[in-house]
């Protein structure tokens, strides 16, 4: 090999000879529409299946290895070229559509100036661009997917990975290896952006200690969004700075960093070349939120403003959405590492040093904190959300520091729940059979319950042998895997043969497939050995698990989850029917979801933020048995799947995992294999397969990311575009404004206090009652426009806790003297039991997203100092009253 350090080599790109009739596959290649419709991913299996297969479904790669005999020989078949007419028209027709967008807010379509930058460290698409490790990578490329199918103006910035996630096999202990070939990008559907000035690629700078970093820009097209990709491994790099997107999630702590800076940084300098000014940017995970300090660079630069002002106006333009229930799993730097790294960013950010690191402090005063992304982003960004109900819940009380004084229920964290790409998950013959019973309707607007509907007018024989087809073309698959890997880890024909014979397509088949991390608990079902091994060998009702996943090359504890349930195999008959399938990754998890009966999810609750595997195989009638976590707290129906547990706490870890065990077999054992096993003359198991209909019917139309990517616009996107449009026009003027605002309350609002809050009911109401309260609250230098003075009621606990409470706006009577004034509010018992109130301040200026501004809560409390604390816990000064039964 002659290293490029030896010589200057020249290169140039050799693409394939195409006969003319041919042409539109080169467009259909180099856009990854292709990978969610399946007619168009057959034009390329059309021309060479063993190709298709072996170039990992790369129609790019494809087009430059099939035989010019091949294409010619495609050119003159008339059926070939019918189909290729056909889904070239499609294409088109999708990327000029009219669309969601266009159709539930034609004003903001007609006006044009909406768009929004969506960062995300990985995105995963298709197979072939393996630029994702799991799921937050699959949800990104859903989120693209949908963004395009439905119209929003959303554009992407991620890193263009030379190694992308690693590549697993298991030694002969079972023991996960980690390989890392090179992705050929000039094989790949991403072509370079070209700058006009230099008839170059497009590069931008970001600078690192001591250099400056060159980054590349690449384009991928996703229907009719443009995923923009970072590169660093360009000439003008020294070879370690070559090396930052190498691999994704790889490295040590600085290439950590450096990755961040180059994706929220570069990113932002990538797209103000491109001359793209999104009005939104949505921050997918925290490890895109330096592009906050940047926006905030980039307004103090353009405008002459404070950093004050310039923070008004971008976090009015930023969304951050986390992925992540414990501050463990989140990106955190140390102090030095990141003065290191902004060590000349003091000046252009008008900021001193310390005030740079406190921005990613949940402490700003503690200087041995280290620096959290996640921290850095809440605090740049006016809207936040998790990705379900409890994962929000869950973000609030993880987070409830930053907003000191504010009940937990009201943080400014919301949720949109996580969905899936409905095209890209259901199997494409379960496909065509919605077709046939539900026309198109389900493919034009997956969120359509009414059309799902039509599911229940599939005959259950008909859907039923779908399944089965689906199954047994699993069971195919696994064995030609097992097969592949027992002898690559050097096994004996025999024993391949009976390890590969040992699944069978007629058994109930239980997959379990996502990244090993040991709270997800993979090796749960083997609590109980011997309970398993009586499930197993149990040939009148079999059962088979199908397990698959990667454990992170540093995670010990994961790697050692996968060799024990690899080893299982050895220790007794039947035993070989836990497969575990190497090298998770998009093509695998297709066939997993589309092939098992049932889908396993066995987290610690309150662990898993969302999951989405279960959604997957949800829209293709597999069934799911999960614990209580993520998406299915809020989806499970006894209906349409089972629960492990009802959302149980434990306190002792060991404990839960041998009662969730027991849970876990208890279902398998007394319901899910009699219902399985329960079969009609035609051998089709009525019971299941009406639980089919209903899981399809009632989930998929929840659960899939055109509606969480309209929920997101409407949620967050439109309001975000308005907001960030009223901070940024007339020169910044509201800003401005509002920056001198947030100055002024800061500077007095140690005057504020609630000195006094009375009602005349004091020790019994009637349900249904009006309570009146009056108070008299001190406002210094403040005026009452300035402030919203809110009565806050609700149940008291027995530790005399307000909970299930509710703000309700006082009115203003009279100012009095000293800077007093006088208010009246009243609020309904709709129940009987103890009730209680307090008072509260807060600021009111319709500039801003939420009223909880760190530092401006004030409670009516017995002392100052309790009331800066904690404002609705037994400290607080709350008036405590019965509420009786009016008879």
């Amino acid at each position: 090999m002659l290293k490029s350090t030896h010589a200057r080599i020249q290169s140039f790109r050799v693409v394939p000879s195409l006969p003319k009739a041919l042409e539109p596959l080169h467009e259909i290649a180099h856009n990854l529409w292709w990978s969610w419709h399946p007619e168009a991913a057959s034009l390329f299996r059309r021309l060479d299946r063993e190709l298709w297969r072996t170039t990992n479904h790369n129609p790019v790669m494809l087009l430059g290895l099939v035989s010019q005999e091949k294409l010619e020989k495609a050119a003159e078949d008339r059926s070939y070229l019918h189909a290729l007419g056909h889904v070239h028209s499609r294409l088109q027709a999708h990327m000029t559509r009219n669309s969601w967008f266009q159709q539930h807010h034609p004003e903001l379509a007609a006006k044009g100036d909406m768009s929004i930058a969506y960062f995300s460290a990985e995105f995963g698409l298709t197979e072939c661009l393996q630029i994702y490790s799991g799921g937050l990578g699959v949800l990104s490329g859903d989120h693209l997917k949908s963004a395009s199918e439905i119209g929003i103006p959303l554009i992407g910035v991620g890193l263009l990975y030379r190694c992308g996630y690693f590549h697993q096999y298991l030694n002969a202990d079972g023991w996960q290896q980690e390989t890392y070939p090179e992705l050929d990008y000039h094989n790949q559907p991403v072509h370079r952006v070209i700058d006009p000035k230099t008839n170059e690629q497009m590069r931008v700078t970001v600078a690192l200690p001591g250099r400056d970093l060159h980054i590349a820009v690449w384009r991928c097209n996703v229907g009719r969004v443009p995923l923009y990709l970072l590169d660093t491994n360009i000439e003008g790099n020294a070879p370690h700075d070559r090396e930052i997107t190498r691999n994704l999630y790889g490295g040590d702590v600085e290439t950590r960093i450096q990755q961040e800076l180059v994706l929220g940084v570069g990113g932002m300098r990538a797209l103000a070349k491109l001359g793209i000014q999104p009005s939104v940017y949505h921050m997918n995970e925290g490890h895109s939120a330096f592009l906050g300090l940047e926006h905030i660079r980039m307004l103090r630069e353009r405008h002459g403003i404070d950093f004050d002002t310039a923070l008004s106006c971008a976090s009015a333009q930023h969304l951050f959405t986390t992925h992540t229930p414990v501050p463990a799993g989140i990106d955190r730097f140390s102090p030095e590492l990141v003065a290191r790294y902004f060590e000349g960013w003091h000046g252009p950010l008008g900021i001193s040093g310390e005030h740079l690191l406190g921005l990613g402090r949940e402490n700003e005063h503690d200087p041995n904190e280290f620096f959290s992304m996640a921290v850095l982003a809440l605090k740049l960004s006016q809207y936040c959300n998790g990705v379900s109900k409890l994962h929000g819940k869950v973000s609030r009380r993880m987070w409830k520091n930053l907003w000191p004084g504010v009940p937990e229920e009201e943080l400014p964290i919301g949720h949109v729940t996580n969905g899936v790409h409905a095209r890209s998950w259901i199997a494409p013959d379960l496909g065509r059979l919605y077709d046939r019973y539900m026309g198109s309707a389900w493919l034009e607007d997956p969120t359509d319950r009414e059309a799902w509907k039509g599911v229940s007018e599939i005959p259950d024989d008909e859907l039923w042998q779908i399944h089965v087809d689906q199954r047994q073309r699993l069971v195919r698959w696994c064995r030609q895997k097992i097969r592949e890997q027992l002898r690559l880890r050097g096994v004996g024909p025999a024993e391949i043969e009976k390890a590969a014979s040992a699944l069978d397509p007629n058994a109930l088949t239980i997959g379990f497939a996502r990244r090993f991390a040991t709270y997800k608990r993979a090796t749960l079902f083997l609590q109980d050995k011997e309970r398993l091994l009586r499930l197993l060998q149990n040939d009148e009702q079999p059962v088979q698990f199908l397990i698959a996943g990667k454990a992170h090359p540093a995670d010990t504890a994961g790697k050692e989850l996968i060799r024990e349930l690899v080893n299982l195999s050895k220790e007794a008959h039947r035993a070989d029917r836990v497969v575990f399938l190497e090298d998770y990754d998009i093509s695998v998890a297709r066939r997993l979801v589309t092939g098992c009966d049932i889908w396993l999810n066995t987290p610690r609750r309150g662990l898993e933020a969302s999951g989405t595997s279960g959604m997957k195989a949800a829209m293709n009638g597999v069934i799911n048995l999960s614990v209580m976590d993520g998406w299915w707290d809020e989806a499970f129906d006894g209906a349409l799947g089972f629960s492990i547990g009802r959302g149980e706490s434990y306190d002792d870890s060991s404990l839960q995992d041998q009662i969730e065990s027991r849970a876990l077999f208890d279902l398998l054992e007394r319901q899910i294999l009699p219902e399985f096993y329960t079969r009609e003359v035609s051998g089709t198991p009525k019971r299941w397969v009406a639980r089919m209909k209903r899981c399809i019917q009632n989930l998929t139309p929840a659960f899939n990311t055109n509606r969480m990517v309209a929920e997101y616009h409407d949620a967050y996107y439109k309001p975000v575009h308005l907001h960030g449009h009223a901070m940024s026009d007339d020169n910044l003027e509201q800003s401005r404004d509002l920056s001198d605002h947030l100055k002024r309350y800061m500077a007095h609002w140690q005057e504020v206090s609630v000195l006094d809050a009375t009602s005349p009911v004091q020790q019994k109401a009637a349900v249904r009652s009006s309570v009146p309260v009056q108070a008299v609250v001190s406002l210094g230098q403040l005026t009452p426009e300035e402030v919203s003075v809110q009565l806050y009621h609700g149940n008291v606990t027995a530790m005399g806790d307000l909970v299930g409470a509710a703000a309700v706006e006082m009115r203003h009577v009279r100012t009095l003297d000293h800077g007093r004034h006088e208010y009246t509010g009243e609020f309904s018992t709709a129940q009987s039991g103890r009730h209680g109130f307090s008072v509260r301040v807060i600021p009111r200026d319709g500039r801003l997203a939420t009223p909880f501004v760190p530092g401006l809560i004030t409670w009516h409390a017995d002392d100052a100092s309790a009331a800066s604390e904690d404002s609705v816990e037994s400290d607080d000064a709350s008036s405590h009253f019965s509420v009786a039964t009016d008879t």
